[in-house]
């Protein structure tokens, strides 16, 4: 049997970061607008809404190459929070119409990347 934790760590950190990062390029794409509008709903200033850049593009490009990958995985966490308060509370505890929990892709991102940094960068990296 194969055993080479540091295969796992690559494996979850190239799965976390790149699938993170798609949605990161979807709103370079398509702005943040509609981000905006859910901070403004909660009384918060619009222009936060850029952060989500640093969430879905700067800390998934830190995760993939490994260069201070704990710090971009508690950035993907707190991003998926933030997300989680802002658009889905409602959600927190209801299935989806297929059964499963309905933040299965919230839930993903987020215990993923406290999954990441617990476990670290592993070998496979550019900087731990």
């Amino acid at each position: 049997m194969v055993n080479n934790p540091d295969i796992g760590k690559l494996v979850l950190r190239l799965t976390l970061g790149l699938l993170m990062l798609l949605h990161g390029i979807s709103k370079l794409q398509h702005g943040v607008g509609w981000i905006s509008g859910e901070l403004a709903s909660h009384n918060l200033p619009g222009f936060l809404a850029y952060g989500v850049f640093i969430g879905e593009i700067i800390a998934p490009l830190m995760v993939i190459l490994g260069v201070h990958t704990r710090i971009g995985a508690v950035l993907i966490a707190g991003n998926m929070l933030v997300a989680i308060v802002l658009v889905h509370m409602g959600e927190v505890f209801a299935l989806s119409k297929t059964g499963g929990w309905a933040l299965e892709l919230q839930g993903f991102f987020l215990f993923s990347a406290v999954a990441v940094f617990f476990l670290g960068a592993g070998k496979y990296a550019i900087r731990k």
